[in-house]
């Protein structure tokens, strides 16, 4: 089972105050909480607090990037999760979540 979401990454996303003046990155933090969420979303139900059981972060994100999130199921029940910007991987990771 695979989904995909868009997202384009507003230039005025309140992560990029202080994070960092001239030269803004987005926390890999909003990444990991738009992956779940995106999860949550293919699945049609909220993802209940989940184990990232990995996380690479792999590039910045800078703001206006247009990012696609991929799910694949694997087996035994985790998402792997890759997180794009054109060809380049930015992120990617593991999340085991709870049967509902």
């Amino acid at each position: 089972m695979k989904f995909e979401t868009a997202i384009v990454v507003a230039p005025d996303h309140p992560a990029f105050a202080g994070h960092f003046p001239g030269q803004p990155i987005l926390p890999g933090v909003v990444l990991l909480g738009w992956a779940t969420g995106a999860l949550g979303a293919a699945l049609g139900r909220p993802v209940p607090p989940c184990e990232i059981a990995a996380a690479k972060f792999l590039q910045p994100v800078r703001p206006g990037t247009a990012l696609l999130i991929r799910h694949v199921r694997q087996p035994g029940g985790a998402w792997h999760f890759e997180i794009l910007a054109g060809e380049a991987t930015v992120a990617s990771g593991t999340l085991r979540v709870a049967a509902p």
